[in-house]
């Protein structure tokens, strides 16, 4: 068994950590200040190929699998999570589907504009009416001769206001339940009928701008029915199990971020006459943190594998996302206690992380949702 990542991954995440850690952290209170990614930082992560992470190299992309991608998370987590939400959404779940199912005209199509970040992809299933139930979609698609016609709304999609194409699971039969969905590629800003809603206020990861989708009458090619007809969802499931994995190594590197940022203000700040690493209450969340980066690193790098060799990882998957994402909120939490009163201030990096990975835990499948999952395996 070998635990070292191969030397040119290695390479790859030290050259993206060094540029959230500089180019990005140094544009962090603008990007909370305008809830928007520069341009220019957006440039510079296509230039970095970090908008083709999973597209091949015949399409412009750097064609990395599940071990290389998710080295790469765990490096866009250890700078602000709003411009990694950007790069992960059209990475991770904005691209696989089209990766895996498109066919070559599609592909030939699309994926160059995304490897290059022109085109922006996110990844439309979430409603109003199903959030966790994903299988309870009411968002409908219509053959009407060469083309479907979608009715319907999607919500909370992340990247929608910026978004070139959306891969949309819609209903196509509803006599078949969740059997009877199909996915679609849709360029929201040229299709007519579909709509963007107003921009979500989020809690926290600003500038990962998400927005309803509203579908009225909308036209859409039957040359953009994404893989076979009414196998939308079951390849959607998939779509989410392997955009999992990422969520946790993400969450791995916004955990060494704030063990890094804990050890330093420790070691800097003096109480009673000496540093407060020296009372070991603050050595033991010190030591607890750490253990929470190291059990979840080895977790997601152990799944990726898994990926990248073929195997069923839906139980696996779920497993490193709740570790991951709970070990995460327990880490910001004690970040914020070692800084204590700075830690609760807006220009501290650590307040923002503390509102920033809340969601983890929540969207690509709940803390709950997961655990269902973990039982429902075991049990079969």
């Amino acid at each position: 068994m070998n635990f070292e990542l191969p030397g040119d991954l290695r390479d790859m995440q030290a050259i993206i950590r060094d540029f959230m850690l500089t180019r990005v952290e140094a544009r962090a209170h603008e990007i909370e200040d305008t809830n928007h990614v520069p341009e220019d930082l957006l440039r510079e992560a296509a230039g970095l190929g970090l908008f083709g992470l999973s597209i091949p190299e015949e399409y412009g992309g750097v064609g990395l699998g599940a071990l290389g991608r998710c080295a790469v998370y765990e490096a866009l987590g250890m700078g602000h999570m709003g411009f990694g939400g950007v790069i992960s959404a059209h990475a991770s779940i904005g691209t696989s589907g089209l990766v895996k199912l498109g066919t070559d005209e599609q592909k030939a199509r699309f994926l160059p504009r995304m490897a290059s970040g022109e085109c922006v992809a996110g990844f439309a299933i979430t409603e109003p009416s199903s959030g966790s139930d994903a299988a309870n979609i009411r968002t409908r698609a219509e053959k009407r001769g060469d083309a479907y016609v979608l009715n319907g709304t999607k919500h909370y999609i992340s990247n929608a206001p910026i978004a070139g194409l959306l891969t949309v699971i819609a209903v196509t039969d509803p006599a078949r339940g969740s059997k009877g969905m199909s996915a679609f590629l849709v360029e929201p800003q040229s299709t007519p009928g579909v709509s963007i809603g107003k921009i979500d206020e989020k809690m926290g990861q600003k500038g990962a701008l998400s927005a309803e989708v509203i579908f009225q009458d909308a036209v859409v090619p039957a040359a953009n029915l994404l893989g076979p007809e009414h196998l939308g969802y079951r390849e959607a499931l998939g779509i989410l199990t392997n955009g999992r994995v990422g969520i946790a190594a993400r969450s791995t590197g916004a955990m060494q971020r704030l063990l890094d940022l804990s050890v330093a203000h420790a070691q800097a700040r003096e109480q009673f006459g000496k540093p407060i690493a020296e009372f070991q209450a603050v050595q033991f969340m010190l030591a607890e943190m750490e253990i929470a980066v190291q059990t979840s690193r080895v977790l997601w790098q152990k799944v990726a594998w898994m990926v990248d060799q073929g195997q069923d990882v839906r139980r696996m998957a779920s497993v490193a996302k709740y570790h991951a994402t709970e070990a995460l909120s327990q880490v910001a939490d004690r970040a914020v206690q070692v800084a204590g009163g700075m830690g609760y201030m807006k220009d501290s990096p650590v307040e923002r992380y503390y509102r920033d990975q809340r969601l983890l835990r929540i969207y690509e499948g709940t803390s709950e949702i997961q655990k269902l999952i973990i039982a429902g395996d075991l049990l079969r």
